[in-house]
């Protein structure tokens, strides 16, 4: 599968990180991480199919279990080669891949910040589960080749019909599978909108998964049969996967219709900046005036403190000239500022990588307009009706 990712984030050379997986290094420039949870698969594949392989066949005995273990790396590998297609299909529109996940539902593969297109996005997604398909054909022509035998051929097989089923399984059409990308490309196509072509496709992927609880679970209970618990426990992973990845494609397309509300000058509350010299007595001057909020400089001139009003307001007003504004401000996170010209994806990502959730709003000068708040940012993103200031601004305060 394919997971787009609007990032801010550099190509240059990155440390491997532990954090979340193992790294196997890099394949034609790109990282491949092991998450911890394909150990969960792989285990499950071991005590399900250890089982199967030794009572088909006997002689292998306790080996059985590491046949199993060897289907369990053949399709790990399977999915790699899916998603290096994936990656390499994307490389050719210069969609720059940030890494390939290998994990418990298969893998994913994340890219950069990218342009698509209806038909640009369909070709890379339909890469993944070609490649599965020319696998599958690779195994059936050793197999017809009559020259294995034994464990090689049990694998053989495994391999053949494990890719034939990720490949057709792929491109049924409803995300978050890659055939879900046809569907979204076709409304794409259709309406000029990404967004209504992304909901489309989620919910085709929930009536997917309604529909595979009906023929593996519900058809077999109303016949009076018992389904199998295997195949019954890999349904409700399966399905509990894709209703979670349907429903995130559909949320995520909804907040990219929201995206054009994203913006700094729009939503920022107005502020002034007073230096770091300010007094209590300048803030209240400034706040009679009705000025919601009171950022002040730094030493280097940018905006490092906002002035805590409530707090301000308690000074007695025979100590207010003498008590410095930054006794009764709360500082920013390094870097919180932004210009009044930022909005959209762009601003998003770059306060996802800030602490704090109050960010200065400054001009071309680099002159405080304005003061956001990221409860005001979600507001907007998620439609969520605003709260009013007093309640953003206690809410602020309470997290620094």
């Amino acid at each position: 599968m394919t997971e787009p990712q609007n990032t801010q984030q550099s190509t240059e050379e990155r440390p491997f990180s532990l954090r979340g997986g193992i790294p196997l290094g890099k394949i034609a420039g790109i990282p491949v991480v092991l998450a911890y949870s394909w150990f969960a698969i792989a285990a499950f594949t071991v005590i399900v199919y250890g089982p199967v392989l030794a009572h088909n066949d006997p002689r292998l005995g306790v080996s059985a279990y590491l046949v199993a273990f060897a289907y369990s790396v053949l399709l790990l590998i399977s999915v790699l080669v899916h998603e290096l297609a994936h990656a390499l299909t994307a490389r050719m529109y210069r969609w720059p891949t940030r890494k390939i996940v290998l994990n418990l539902w298969g893998g994913h593969t994340q890219f950069e910040d990218f342009t698509a297109s209806p038909g640009k996005s369909v070709l890379v997604a339909l890469a993944g589960p070609a490649a599965n398909l020319a696998l599958a054909a690779g195994g059936w022509l050793l197999l017809t080749g009559g020259q294995l035998a034994g464990v090689a051929d049990t694998l053989a097989n495994i391999f053949v019909w494990a890719n034939l089923l990720i490949g057709i399984f792929n491109v049924l059409p409803g995300l978050p599978l890659d055939g879900g990308r046809l569907v979204e490309s076709a409304v794409w196509k259709a309406t000029g909108n990404r967004e209504k072509g992304t909901i489309a496709a989620g919910w085709t992927g929930r009536i997917i998964v309604i529909a595979i609880a009906a023929w593996f679970v519900a058809l077999p209970l109303l016949s009076g049969n018992q389904p199998d618990t295997s195949l019954m426990l890999i349904t409700v992973l399966v399905g509990g996967f894709l209703w979670m990845g349907a429903s995130a494609s559909i949320q995520q397309a909804r907040y990219r219709s929201r995206l054009h509300l994203v913006d700094a000058a729009a939503l920022a509350e107005p502020a002034i900046g007073l230096p770091a010299t300010a007094t209590v007595a300048d803030v209240l001057r400034y706040s009679g005036a009705g000025v919601p909020a009171v950022v002040l400089y730094g030493p280097d001139e940018r905006p490092a403190a906002v002035v805590d009003d409530a707090a301000a307001a308690q000074v007695p007003a025979a100590l207010a000239a003498a008590t410095p504004a930054s006794a009764v401000a709360y500082p920013l996170a390094a870097g919180a500022y932004v210009k009044a010209t930022d909005r959209g994806a762009e601003l998003l990502a770059y306060l996802a990588q800030l602490e704090g959730s109050d960010y200065a709003v400054v001009d071309d000068a680099g002159t405080v307009t304005g003061l956001l708040r990221q409860l005001t940012v979600l507001n907007a993103l998620t439609g969520k009706r605003q709260q009013g200031t007093a309640g953003a601004r206690a809410g602020t305060e309470g997290r620094n």
